[in-house]
């Protein structure tokens, strides 16, 4: 399975990719800001979604919006 960020790069474990847009939160008041740098993500069993840290929290955040950093 191939995963791949905005402008069509390849995305591996361990990689560090920058939020392009800013993005709600769901269940929450927080924002994730753009230009958030998320650091050492993690693939998951759907290729359009990938798993890392913002703000001390583990969030499930959609490929379409980010972009390698």
């Amino acid at each position: 399975m191939e995963v791949k960020d905005s402008n069509g790069n390849l995305l591996n474990d361990g990689d560090s990719v920058t939020v392009i847009k800013d993005l709600k939160v769901r269940g929450s008041s927080g924002v994730i800001k753009r230009g958030t740098m998320v650091r050492n993500i993690r693939l998951t069993d759907f290729e359009g979604e990938v798993e890392g840290k913002v703000e001390k929290t583990m969030m499930v955040l959609k490929t379409e919006f980010l972009k390698k950093a």
